[in-house]
């Protein structure tokens, strides 16, 4: 969920080498979005800083240009002394991050230029009228379960599915977009800041759209009414918290608005539709790396809004901590620091029609002492978006990237958290009784549930860390450092399955917490996490690895029906060099007798890659 990095200064004004007056700390390692932390360690001194105004730009000004301007500007233009510094590599990756997307994208990404091009474009269906898999849940209540009807797929099928066709990303490097199946048509967002919308049988494009960044969540299709010709829109937002809506049909844009003006704020999560409004989650990179001396931290707060979905026009904003952030002190360099701040918003809201509420997660505070808001569930109203109640799962976690004791700094918490920000959307269920619970968990792996009919008091918790897989440990998940539940699992009537980051899946029965049974799925020895979102059907339950392998188990027994190894080369349908790899955040959709993957999520886990795939059991 975390780990970032940032930019060097480009403008067409002439500005002095303004971090190379100040020691510079050693550069991370690369990696897809580790722009923001060398943004930080080599450039706050004058980009952000008060007393550069008119010679530096502004982070938010950075952030709009083409990740084109900004490699030259490093390498041939106004900065090549500052960055002269800098390797190759470094200079890209500090072009992918502000620019939020990758060089070339502009160019290579448009539909115009693939050979898979539809030849027919007949009138886009009613939603309605055919099974489907819309936003991140699949539903409002985000069970991420889809009905038997809707699959098209039974049990007895999944050992027959067969790879259909695949779809690479044009210079992309992380396949991070779940895709969402809506009449006979798949649209997904990528890294590399175009949306795309294709026939689900062969995969032929119908068209593309390139947002201003990167596109990480689910696309949400919905009514739309005053748009001329446009019935349905794909709602989605991008990494600078610009929230878009196009023509479902055409990919015409109709509208688009900016969540938030912090030059961190991005928007990770999917948003919920319901009934004309748009239910919109606001996330920020600024605790990466906020231990930078020369960085004035921290100022994000986290929000909910709600927006007209016909219009784009904000309804309310609900922030995450209500107090706005005030100066407290200054450190050694003299930078102003600020309190109180953080809980991003990772996950898609949960819509309750019944109590006309919204459910989510929050993230970990930023500085001391930690918002009574942060790690929790918080419940808002519908339509004025006020604060119902909130259960917090983790009080005074206060947490900054690079505070670990040997970077610590005087920007760092005291004691910096565990950082165990709730990224999963709650699931909200009706158990056989007619009582309902709101089902969370945590990355240390406690499984929480609340009763949304009670102000969100805790029915049962059970704690499903202990389980292990190929000799990890408890406290040793890969690429997290825990074992428990980052993005998320699936519920049917009676269990919700969860894929652990320490690898495995486990099976909780909802009315009880009791586990009934827990898979390590790797036998070998190996280390595999297992912490992107579970999916499910009637008898089967969905879930990717760090290592590349998508896993169907049976729901009664845990026992693996089939499994595909996504890690390695494809023949792409519109042509495009294509490699799988690591699926570590989003998890698979399935709709009309298909299966869609997305493999190559390279923002945390080992292996990148740009590929989506289909598969089909006829």
């Amino acid at each position: 969920m975390k780990r970032l990095i940032g930019w060097a200064a480009v403008s067409g004004l002439s500005i002095f080498a303004c971090y190379a007056q100040s020691e510079k700390p050693p550069i991370p390692p690369l990696g897809t979005e580790q722009g923001f932390a060398l943004f930080q360690t080599r450039c706050m001194t004058c980009h952000g800083n008060p007393a550069m105004a008119g010679r530096a730009p502004d982070p938010n000004v950075i952030r709009q240009y083409s990740p084109e301007r900004i490699y030259e500007a490093l390498t041939t233009g106004p900065m090549k002394v500052q960055g002269a510094s800098l390797t190759d590599d470094q200079k890209k990756v500090i072009a992918l991050f502000m620019s939020g997307r990758p060089l070339g994208s502009a160019k290579e990404g448009d539909m115009h230029g693939m050979i898979n091009q539809c030849k027919a474009h007949p009138p886009m269906k009613d939603p309605a009228s055919m099974p489907g898999w819309n936003g991140w849940g699949v539903d409002l209540f985000n069970t991420r379960f889809q009905t038997a009807h809707g699959a098209g797929l039974g049990a007895d099928k999944i050992s027959r599915l067969k790879l259909k066709w695949v779809f690479g990303f044009p210079t992309g490097v992380s396949a991070f977009g779940q895709p969402t199946v809506v009449s006979g048509r798949v649209f997904v967002g990528s890294d590399i800041g175009y949306v795309y919308s294709l026939d689900a049988k062969t995969g032929c494009v119908n068209w593309s759209f390139q947002a201003k960044g990167s596109v990480r969540n689910a696309i949400v299709i919905g009514a739309v009414k005053q748009q001329g010709f446009a019935k349905y829109a794909a709602f989605f937002g991008d990494a600078h918290a610009n929230v878009y809506a196009v023509d479902a049909d055409t990919g015409a844009e109709l509208w688009t608005n900016r969540m938030d003006e912090h030059f961190t704020a991005r928007i990770t999560a999917s948003p919920a539709y319901h009934e004309g409004k748009l239910y919109v989650p606001v996330s920020s990179s600024e605790e990466f790396s906020g231990s930078t001396l020369d960085y004035p931290c921290c100022t994000f707060r986290g929000s909910v809004a709600a927006l007209n979905a016909s219009s784009g026009e904000r309804i309310w904003k609900t922030f995450v901590i209500q107090d706005e952030p005030k100066p407290t002190r200054k450190n050694s360099k003299g930078v102003q620091l600020y309190a109180p701040a953080g809980a991003s918003v990772w996950n898609t809201p949960t819509v309750d029609v019944k109590k006309k509420a919204i459910y989510f997660g929050t993230g970990d505070s930023e500085t001391e002492p930690a918002a009574n808001t942060s790690d929790s569930v918080m419940a808002l109203d519908m339509e004025d978006g006020h604060v119902k109640w909130v259960h917090q799962v983790e009080e005074n976690d206060a947490f900054l990237g690079g505070c670990e004791a040997q970077t610590k700094t005087e920007n760092c918490p005291g004691k910096n958290g565990p950082d165990l920000d709730i990224g999963n959307s709650p699931i909200l269920r009706t158990l056989g009784n007619g009582k309902r619970v709101l089902v969370t968990a945590t990355k240390d792996g406690r499984v929480i549930a609340l009763d949304p009919d009670n102000k969100g008091t805790v029915v049962w918790t059970t704690d499903v860390s202990t389980n292990k897989s190929g000799g990890a440990k408890t406290g040793d998940g890969p690429g997290f450092g825990l074992n428990g539940v980052v993005w998320g699992g699936a519920a049917d009537e009676k269990a919700v399955y969860y894929g652990l980051s320490g690898g495995g899946m486990v099976a909780l029965q909802l009315a009880t917490g009791e586990k009934l049974w827990f898979t390590p799925i790797v036998q070998s020895g190996q280390r595999v996490s297992h912490a992107a979102a579970t999916t499910a059907i009637p008898g089967v339950a969905f879930v990717g690895g760090s290592d590349g392998k998508i896993h169907a188990l049976g729901t009664r027994d845990g026992k693996e029906i089939w499994s595909y190894d996504t890690n390695q080369e494809f023949e792409a349908v519109n042509g495009v060099k294509t490699h799988g790899g690591s699926m570590g955040a989003p998890g698979p959709t399935v709709a009309g007798g298909m299966l869609f993957v997305g493999s190559g999520y390279g923002v945390v886990a080992d292996l990148p890659g740009n590929a989506l795939l289909a598969f089909s059991a006829q």
